[in-house]
């Protein structure tokens, strides 16, 4: 998922936390000590309520806690069962069988039913959705087809007869439980949708919600809104928390200075190095797990000739100095990236962290990379070169990150000149979409703890390829190890290896660091289930004593 945000599910990635100082509700509500309403914060504002359409964290942040799906991750980071009575899977991993719980209803009191989860699965793949996650469906029987406008909706091996929904797959998918438990496949409502047409999950009050909660307030545009406790939902009796107050502060100073006055329950401090090292040694501060990955796409469609280049690229990537970087940018905090998948998001069949065992051997030899440069240049027939690196506007990171690679790369390869340009979060992300870049800052946190959640991004045609270059040999490995290795899980962890190896050789991208980060939070909150993938905050069962 995109982010300077999103924020594996696994067991090791997953916490639950209590931890600052009294909080307050923002909108009117008694700003006293009695005050039981949560108030949280968003860096950034929310893009969409649209579960089929949604990218980005902060947005899955709050569909995630206003909606539900057939499993959800406990605090253990095992997927349990949520609007599912049962789930099993056939001995050859290609059918799972779900029997949803009786009586289970949407918001508005009307009845949720197993073909409003066939209805979200087939939007998801519906090119006319054209949803950026349509991918993940990937392996479910014409799945593929239908994304590529080949094969009717219909034909989605999803199906439902009467309270049980059954998944044809064609591959085993080591990941299918997760998918279980992912915003992107909650259940929609289809005569709900078809009826707000254009309008749909663009406001609160044009969502319909299956969750713990109801998103009340927000408008599309506006900066604070709530959730509201959904009394129909089906664990209603086990919700404690009438109210969360949300509200977005940009500036992680102004944060702060909330939460030290009472008004937000919690809140990162790892945005810039000046900042965690005034708060860390605050008695309520906890480590945040993340599996993040901050990483450069060149665009390689042929608009920029030097990125075509691929000498020009692997100078970049040589005269990258990650350890340097990694300690101005984050003083330390995070580490600097050895490859794709970043430390935490998953564990090889032996036991050793994927990212350690798949590291391919990024290096920094600036001597190197000034010779790679000037045989680029003249390769395309040009003495230097230009090109401007796009952030994003309203991450504190994003500054000093364009400043350290302007200054180390224009000081390592002669003849080269950097522009930084920064945009928001939102355009960020239309402009990637777009190429509409020469080199863009991004960063991508699993959505489920299995290597695909990032191997995925950077096939062939994939929709979050920014820089839609094209790899043979990284295609082979990641489909091999989605095909005939899915269920070979040695086999599988060698495969990605080799896909981490091919962007290597053919400098299709350049790992910055594995974001991490450490938060400060009232210690009278407590329940909030920390997720390193998919939903990054679990709000669900949180409660202020």
């Amino acid at each position: 998922m995109d982010t300077w945000k999103k924020v594996a599910i696994g067991a090791a990635a997953v916490v639950v936390v209590g931890g600052g100082t009294r909080a307050a509700g923002l909108w009117g509500g008694s700003s006293s000590e009695n005050s039981k309403n949560l108030s949280f914060q968003l860096p950034t504002p929310i893009q969409t309520l649209d579960i089929s359409k949604n990218t980005d964290t902060y947005s899955g942040t709050i569909i995630g806690n206003s909606g539900a799906n057939l499993m959800r991750v406990d605090s253990k980071g095992k997927a349990q069962l949520e609007l599912a009575k049962s789930v099993k899977v056939s001995d050859d991993g290609l059918k799972y069988t779900v029997v949803l719980k009786n009586g289970l209803k949407w918001s508005d009191g009307s009845k949720l039913t197993a073909q409003d989860f066939v209805y979200s699965w087939q939007r998801i793949v519906d090119p006319k959705t054209a949803s950026q996650y349509a991918y993940l469906a990937s392996g479910v029987k014409n799945a593929d087809k239908i994304a590529a406008g080949k094969a009717d909706v219909d034909t989605l091996g999803v199906t439902a007869k009467g309270n049980t929904i059954t998944f044809d797959l064609e591959r085993p998918l080591p990941q299918f439980e997760y998918l279980l438990t992912f915003s992107n496949f909650m259940p929609q409502k289809q005569n709900f949708v078809t009826k707000e047409g254009k309008k749909y999950a663009t406001t609160a009050a044009t969502s319909l919600y299956s969750g713990p909660y109801k998103v009340e307030g927000w408008n599309g545009t506006n900066n604070s809104f709530k959730l509201i406790k959904n009394d129909n939902y089906w664990d209603a009796k086990n919700i404690k928390t009438k109210q969360i107050d949300v509200q977005v502060v940009q500036k992680p100073e102004t944060a702060v200075q909330l939460y030290k006055q009472g008004k937000i329950d919690r809140v990162l401090i790892s945005n810039t190095p000046e900042l965690y090292k005034a708060n860390k040694n605050d008695k309520n501060v906890s480590k945040a797990p993340e599996a993040t990955t901050a990483y450069l796409q060149y665009n390689q469609t042929g608009k920029n000739k030097f990125l075509a280049n691929a000498k020009i690229r692997e100078a970049l990537n040589l005269a990258t100095n990650r350890k340097e970087l990694t300690d101005q940018v984050t003083a330390g905090i995070s580490t600097p990236a050895t490859g794709l998948a970043p430390e935490g998001l998953a564990k090889t069949d032996s036991g050793e962290d994927l990212a350690k065992f798949v590291a391919p051997g990024y290096k920094f030899d600036p001597k190197k990379a000034a010779t790679l440069f000037q045989e680029g240049l003249k390769e395309v027939g040009e003495s230097q070169a230009t090109f401007t690196v796009t952030s994003d506007a309203d991450s504190p990171a994003a500054k000093t990150t364009l400043d350290y690679l302007q200054g180390s790369w224009e000081k390592a390869l002669p003849g080269l000149k950097i522009n930084q340009k920064f945009v928001p979060f939102s355009q960020r992300i239309k402009d990637s979409q777009t190429q509409n870049f020469d080199i863009v800052v991004s960063l991508w946190g699993g959505d489920y703890p299995e290597g695909s959640t990032y191997y995925d991004i950077f096939k062939t045609g994939a929709s979050n390829n920014n820089g839609q270059f094209k790899n043979e040999v990284y295609d082979a490995a990641v489909n091999k190890a989605e095909s005939t290795d899915a269920l070979k899980a040695s086999a599988r962890d060698n495969d990605y290896k080799m896909a981490e190896e091919a962007l290597l050789k053919d400098s299709n991208f350049n790992p910055l660091y594995f974001r991490a980060g450490y938060a400060l939070q009232n210690p009278k909150v407590t329940g909030i289930v920390l997720n390193s993938t998919g939903l990054n905050q679990d709000w669900k069962l949180a409660v202020k004593k």
